[in-house]
């Protein structure tokens, strides 16, 4: 299938431009250039290349609104989102992911990367097909209209040195051999689907001892595939990790294997001098969830530090406080104002870059993120004469201005997603209200 789209402006790698033909031929863009419009589709505003959310938990959007009463902290929190993972089975994890994933799409996001762990039955035991949850996650972002990587997560042990409980137990498949061969089953059931990355995840050191971590690090190299884990997103887990093991989480990763060019350090917030180090050394990548971390009180992440040490940054929504990259990307730029009380660390295009190519090549998408031939065919159209972007121009005024809701068209691998704002699906707040709704 053949198709051509006019931009009246693009993110091209040498700028912003306008006039832009786009032709797309099957789910690859197929010849970019300048001219006029013709009889090509025409796309107003400004058009970026899709956008990836390298960091979700598809459930956790059902605590929004919902965490906000009184004082709390990131383990009050978490014992709301367990009330949740307790309820989900594969028919209502499809529901709700479905709506999750429209929502994301809506907000221009063309590929998704799932932290997935809520693997099986409440009471742990599988479900007759192991691998259950995780299809029903697949399906959902397909329906959807995005791509995914799911990131299938090995959880073993309910904190640094103690035993599972509760709701902990559906998390878990016992230990790292027997998550790898479900996972492994897993991976073997999307071969040859471009638009399915079937990744790695150590839950964190809470959940992973480190003689289990090898194997989880062993899984990724042997499949190619992306190896992500939260790390030092608490400063309680810190403390707990050098106590047991005499070394940092990030320590720990690296003497298991498990940092790379494929793996990826979710939040990374509280980081030694020595963390960022070996961080960068390892070609490793650094996922920030800004507002989770910042609805979580976990702190602000040293972004720039990491990223002048060589480390690539890219961009999650994480547990869904919102879905709104743009707000992650500048978000970035303003937790760091507020740190040094000192502006401009960040170029918009640095911003965009680790929203949209960087954050697809962290999931196992290198060639996804630009406007370019040969690449996955996602336009992102934003529009610029909304209340919040009218009489601004550039970059800036989508990193710094604009929000998901300035979002009024989303090509995906070729196929249009949205148009005028409106999802394929039909009413996607319905859809949420309705899943969500279910649960309570």
């Amino acid at each position: 299938m053949s198709l051509t789209y006019w931009c009246e402006q693009a993110w091209l790698p040498t700028g912003v431009t306008p006039g832009v033909l786009v032709e797309i031929e099957g789910t690859r863009i197929a010849r970019v250039g300048q001219g006029e419009p013709g009889a090509a589709e025409r796309l107003a505003g400004l058009t970026i290349p899709g956008l990836a959310n390298a960091h979700s938990h598809a459930f956790h959007r059902a605590l929004r609104g919902r965490t906000q009463e009184g004082k709390g902290d990131f383990w009050t929190w978490r014992d709301g989102m367990y009330e949740v993972a307790a309820e989900l089975d594969p028919d209502s994890y499809l529901r709700l992911a479905r709506a999750v994933y429209a929502e994301m799409a809506l907000a221009g996001v063309t590929c998704v990367g799932e932290f997935h762990y809520l693997h099986h039955q409440p009471d742990g035991r599988p479900y007759a097909d192991a691998n259950a949850m995780g299809h029903a996650l697949v399906t959902a972002a397909l329906d959807a209209g995005l791509r995914i990587a799911l990131l299938d997560t090995c959880y073993v042990s309910g904190g640094v040195g103690a035993a599972l409980s509760g709701t902990q137990r559906r998390f878990s498949d016992g230990d790292a051999d027997r998550w790898a061969a479900r996972t492994e089953d897993l991976a073997a059931a999307y071969e040859g689907r471009p638009e399915v990355e079937i990744g790695a995840a150590i839950h964190s050191v809470r959940a992973v001892p480190p003689e289990q971590m090898p194997v989880v690090a062993e899984f990724s190299a042997h499949q190619a595939a992306p190896l992500h884990v939260h790390v030092s997103e608490q400063r309680a887990e810190n403390a707990a990790c050098v106590e047991l093991y005499a070394a940092t989480p990030m320590q720990v990763l690296q003497e298991r294997g498990a940092l790379g060019p494929r793996s990826t350090a979710v939040h990374a917030t509280h980081l030694t001098d020595a963390d960022v180090e070996l961080l960068g050394q390892s070609g490793a990548y650094m996922c920030m969830c800004p507002t989770t971390e910042r609805d979580l009180a976990d702190g602000i992440g040293p972004a720039r530090t990491v990223a002048d040490r060589g480390t690539q940054i890219t961009l999650g929504s994480d547990s869904h406080a919102v879905i709104d990259l743009f707000e992650e990307a500048r978000a970035v730029e303003l937790n760091e104002r507020l740190a040094a009380e000192q502006r401009g660390h960040w170029p918009a295009a640095d911003l965009l870059t680790a929203a949209t190519g960087a954050g697809h090549a962290s999931l196992g998408f290198p060639d996804a993120g630009s406007l370019v031939p040969g690449a996955w065919a996602d336009l992102v159209s934003v529009r610029m004469d909304s209340v919040r972007t009218a009489g601004a121009k550039g970059l800036e005024a989508v990193v710094f201005a604009a929000t998901a809701a300035d979002v009024h068209s989303v090509v995906t691998g070729g196929r249009r997603v949205v148009a005028d704002g409106r999802h394929r699906l039909g009413d996607v707040g319905s859809m949420l209200a309705e899943t969500i709704g279910s649960l309570r």
